[in-house]
């Protein structure tokens, strides 16, 4: 893959306007995500905010409170309307606003649409209520919503001529996404059993005895939930030590657009390590100060810098 190519030097007011609404959802529903993209040259930017958009009407269906025949038609209508803008039969001045700026953004980037297909195909998993019984099960359906993510960002973003292993970057952009879905499963783990969904394999619940679930604020009696997270989160390192090799292949605001959104998740980890029951308490976040402070290191190069060292280090 080579650098992405920008878009057109002239973009017509009704793909503007549709850019501007995307952006306005990403900053709304997607904080970690928007001090990322923040960083990128603006047709990146617009670009990865209406692949943000798409993906949030996915998931809004797919955790709304319609009967579940209802979400599975509305998600093969988002299906059909992924078609028709793979198709170029989207014109600029649709009414929705999300296609328009998606087909305009397809026309500009090489981006892989069959992730977004993937992307249905996942949150499909979460209508069926399909549990996971091993990390080789959940992690099909990480692929899906979160990999996927992974690899279509990086048909907006591009990888610098020259890059050394770059045919592997789409897979080191897969893991990346997988680590981090597990952070969010992780984060997440109260909130989704309120909502009766139970993401961490079977296998690995019955192993630090949490098969009971998750529904209060403390662990079920008798459970090792710290060294179930504990478990979780070596698992997340790894792949996160995995994705970010993806970072050298990549130009510098690209990478530090990654590095600044799976910072904030890897800190988000480093939280719930030191404190696993907090997530049984409450939603774990990070303030905005911290934040920052990830995106200008991402921004400096130094998460790439460190990974590249360590690549030549094995090499020697």
């Amino acid at each position: 893959m080579i650098r992405a190519v920008e878009s057109e030097p002239h973009t017509s007011a009704p793909v503007l306007a549709a850019y501007s609404y995307c952006e306005a959802v990403t900053g709304r529903q997607a904080r970690n995500f928007a001090y990322g993209i923040r960083l990128l040259p603006t047709p990146q930017r617009r670009a990865m905010s209406a692949l943000y958009a798409f993906s949030r009407r996915v998931d809004d269906i797919g955790d709304g409170a319609l009967d579940d025949d209802v979400k599975v038609a509305r998600l093969e209508d988002t299906r059909a309307l992924l078609t028709r803008i793979r198709e170029d039969r989207v014109a600029e001045d649709d009414t929705d606003p999300v296609a328009v700026a998606l087909a305009h953004a397809a026309g500009a980037f090489p981006i892989p649409l069959g992730g977004l297909d993937e992307l249905i195909d996942g949150v499909l998993m979460d209508v069926r209520g399909e549990t996971y019984e091993t990390w080789d099960d959940l992690k099909v359906y990480c692929r899906c919503v979160a990999g996927a993510i992974g690899r279509l960002s990086l048909g907006v973003f591009g990888t610098e001529p020259g890059a050394r292993g770059v045919d592997r970057a789409p897979e080191y952009a897969d893991t990346l996404g997988l680590a981090l879905q597990l952070t969010n499963i992780l984060r997440d783990v109260r909130e989704d059993a309120v909502g009766g969904r139970t993401y961490l394999p079977a296998d690995d619940l019955a192993k630090f005895g949490c098969s009971a679930g998750f529904s209060g604020p403390r662990p079920p009696e008798g459970a090792d939930f710290a060294g179930l997270v504990h478990f979780e989160v070596r698992r997340a390192r790894a792949l996160f030590a995995e994705g970010y090799r993806l970072l050298p292949m990549l130009d510098r605001r690209s990478g530090a657009c990654v590095a600044a959104m799976a910072g904030i998740y890897r800190r988000l980890l480093d939280r719930i390590e030191r404190d696993p029951e907090a997530v049984l308490r409450g939603r774990v976040s990070l303030p905005g100060r911290e934040k920052a402070y990830v995106a200008v290191r991402g921004l400096s190069g130094l998460d790439a810098r460190h990974v590249t060292r360590r690549t030549v280090r094995r090499r020697a």
